[in-house]
């Protein structure tokens, strides 16, 4: 840990043990930088100096004024003594010492644009990040910006949600300091994703980069198909590439005021790039050989953005691989391989192999052409897409890379996927017969029949589970309106998480810009609608509906949200669940006359509450509902979601205020028991659900609600990762397991054996 004697810290004097000084952001780029990873250089402001702003301009005496006697529940009140405290801030001088150490680190830095943001820290109260309402700057320029940015980060401590926030939890508010780091910003040039495995094959002994010109954001919409390259972990010989051409690419906007993110824009690709490769080979080398460096560092496969500028890689984000499964066995060695011709090669987005007739579909308008078994094939696919999607034995596009939207819809609906796969729409004849090759991104002329008998051979295995029966339940976790007939009828229990910001983000519009437009009865019509799809087609198997658990970040991404949602500097554990609906009953009150509407006519409809601190706040939740006409009774379960430690410290209490059961949420737990921000990069080698304090954990939750006779579910990806937590949960007593749909038929097979080893009998 450093010993700090001035204002400034560089990354590269910091690491994770420094958090009580350089804040949790701070301390985790400075680990990067020490480990020898190349993130954008910076330096972090101390928490120390913000006091020192403080006491020099006896600030403290204003926070104690201002917020000693507020009462935090009412709100005209808050917002008021709110903004007097940041208006106090920023009324106050800069001391002059502390302002020329911030011009003279940016000087240092190279001026030019930068990020300075918020980060909260305070010593013996490491959870004041639970309160993180602090904001960023984006291309900050000039030494006056920066230390205004600076001084403006410290005064967002104050912003109302934060304040409210600290008084519920007991927190005193001059125990919370900020840190501020100050990070150049990367204008890419270039910029991509990477990962240190295959992940359609989970082959951990590859390295797959994908690579466009401009932002990286143009990947993640499917607006730009990039280059593929695929290189061996051991050599970093580059073993394939596929080189896209592109003709236009994002790039941050030209014009702005300086001082906050002035936005994206298109911009023509310079004609001599269009046709050429992102990366040179000497580029993937060096590229791959950071990634490999990463996944060092925090022990496990990585999933990477990254960015290229001046000449220079840098590590934007790293996360873990969670999604990695046992690789598929290939033919036997010796045996003559596929001697179908290859009319197309792109990406393998979705494993598995499928024979059908071409649909080139160029508009949704056209998707009715699509019939069952059909290949479908068009330029990229949009939600609009999805009721083709379904009826389609494989998908073909022009464009996207392995996150775009027919990648991720193919991987739910368990069809083969090629994205990327240039002049699909004029190569491929309609009518025609092709097989498509979603494990290895190749589509052929006709039957390819030793493709086919090697996909039919890996349903087999475990073909046997659909027809299983298990005492314990099994239970899907599903979010896509249009993929419920779909998955209903698959072996399953029913629905164990229905999530609703699905549906909520296919509505598009905040539901207080409803309010706001005098029609709030619509945005009740369109959430009702997307629910009973999926209570119509599991009926009579229960469906259990999450109630929205929106994070602020999430909502202000809707139409209007920006209006009404503070950000926060970890929304993961601010301003969501319970809370939100006991704060802004109205718009609750929207949802839950949606869940009596469906309840009208499909009866298995459940509801169950999430993040719900205290037991206070589930008293709260239920009264509200009540007072809605919604009541828990014999026909109505009420569940309730265990993600935070206080659940299982006294889940008894929770068990008093009246519910049916609960259901674990692993990522949440996880995050929270160990103290991990589950999007740190620095952290996610610890990240893990099956560490002993987060097993514990959920062993106490299960033994307890289970005495007390309630039904115990899990929710969580950690079922969908990891059969050893799902042998615990079986043994354990859990009464359903929830997964995702492409883990349906493994899991049974696996509740199946642990429950033969325990003696249960399936009719029990």
């Amino acid at each position: 840990m450093v010993s700090v004697t001035r204002s400034i810290l560089w990354f590269s004097e910091i690491g994770k043990e420094d958090i009580p000084e350089a804040g949790g952001k701070g301390a985790n780029l400075g680990e990067l930088t020490r480990a020898g990873i190349p993130v954008p250089p910076g330096f972090v402001v101390t928490a120390s100096t913000y006091r020192e702003f403080v006491r020099l301009n006896r600030l403290d005496e204003v926070i104690r004024r201002e917020l000693g006697s507020l009462d935090v529940h009412d709100t005209q009140q808050l917002q008021a003594r709110a903004a007097a405290v940041r208006e106090a801030f920023m009324a106050a001088p800069m001391p002059p010492d502390i302002a020329a150490a911030i011009a003279e680190a940016y000087r240092e830095l190279g001026r030019g644009p930068v990020a300075v943001r918020s980060s909260a820290t305070a010593e013996d109260l490491p959870e004041a990040s639970f309160a993180g309402q602090q904001s960023t700057f984006l291309n900050v320029v000039g030494e006056e910006n920066v230390v205004r940015a600076v001084q403006a980060c410290w005064a967002s401590l104050f912003e109302a949600r934060a304040i409210f926030y600290r008084a519920e939890n007991g927190f005193d508010h001059l125990k919370v300091s900020l840190a501020v780091p100050v990070q150049r910003m990367v204008q890419s040039e270039k910029s991509g994703v990477m990962f240190t495995v295959e992940p359609v094959s989970s082959d951990t002994s590859k390295v797959t980069i994908e690579a466009v010109w401009g932002l990286g954001e143009a990947i993640v919409s499917g607006e730009i198909s990039p280059d593929f390259y695929l290189l061996e972990k051991a050599t970093l010989a580059v073993v394939s590439r596929q080189v896209t051409p592109q003709e236009r690419m994002l790039v941050r906007a030209s014009s702005g005021n300086g001082r906050h993110d002035v936005g994206n824009e298109w911009v023509p690709v310079p004609p001599e790039k269009v046709a050429a490769p992102k990366l040179s080979d000497a580029e993937l080398v060096t590229l791959a050989g950071i990634g490999l460096k990463v996944e060092e560092h925090y022990g496990c496969p990585q999933d990477i953005e990254w960015a290229f500028a001046d000449g220079q890689f840098f590590i934007v984000q790293s996360r873990p691989v969670t999604t990695l499964r046992e690789p598929s066995h290939e033919e036997p060695e010796g045996e003559e391989p596929e001697t179908a011709p290859v009319l197309l090669r792109g990406q393998a987005a979705s494993p598995g192999v499928a024979a059908g007739r071409v649909k080139i579909v160029h508009d949704p308008s056209e998707i009715h052409i699509v019939e069952q078994g059909d290949i479908l094939v068009a330029e990229m696919t949009t939600p609009d897409f999805v009721p083709a999607m379904k009826r389609a034995a494989a998908i073909v596009t022009e464009r996207g890379g392995r996150t775009a939207h027919a990648a991720i819809v193919s991987r739910e609906l368990g069809i083969p996927c090629v994205v990327g796969a240039q002049h699909a729409m004029s190569v491929l004849k309609p009518g025609t017969l092709v097989t498509v090759d979603g494990s290895k991104g190749v589509v052929y002329e006709g039957r390819a029949e030793r493709r086919l008998a090697w996909a039919e051979r890996q349903r087999s295995r475990y073909a046997a589970a659909a027809a299983l029966k298990t005492h314990t339940k099994l239970f899907v976790n599903l979010a896509e309106p249009e993929l419920a007939d779909v998955v209903a009828k698959r072996n399953v229990d029913g629905v164990g998480l229905l999530r609703a910001e699905f549906i909520v983000a296919q509505i598009g519009t905040h539901p207080r810009q409803f309010i706001e437009e005098g029609r709030p009865e619509e945005y009740t019509r369109q959430l009702a609608e997307g629910i009973a799809a999926f209570c119509k087609a599991f009926d009579p198997r229960p469906v259990v509906y999450r109630l929205t658990d929106f994070k602020t970040n999430e909502y202000a991404n809707l139409r209007g949200g920006e209006k009404y949602e503070i950000q926060e500097e970890n929304p993961m554990i601010g301003f969501r669940g319970a809370s939100r609906y006991i704060r802004e009953p109205d718009v609750f009150r929207l949802e839950v006359e949606a869940i009596k509407e469906v309840r009208r006519q499909w009866k298995n409809l459940y509801v169950m509450v999430p993040f719900v601190r205290t037991p206070a706040e589930l008293r709260q939740v239920k009264q509200l509902m009540a007072q809605f006409g919604l009541v828990h009774d014999d026909s109505f379960k009420l569940w309730m979601m265990v993600e935070v430690p206080s659940n299982v410290l006294i889940l008894d209490k929770f068990i008093d205020e009246g519910i049916d059961g609960i259901s674990i949420g692993s990522n949440d737990l996880t995050q929270l028991v160990l103290g991990i921000d589950r999007d740190s990069e620095l952290l996610a080698d610890t990240f893990d659900e099956r560490d002993e304090a987060v097993m514990t954990a959920m062993k106490m939750a299960i033994t307890t609600a289970r005495s007390r006779g309630l039904t115990v579910s899990i929710c969580g990806q950690a079922p969908s990762v990891y059969p050893e937590v799902t042998e615990r949960l079986v043994m354990w007593g859990a009464t359903s397991v929830s997964v995702s749909p492409d883990m349906i038929d493994q899991t049974r097979q696996l509740i199946a054996d642990v429950e033969a080893r325990l003696g249960l009998s399936p009719a029990r």
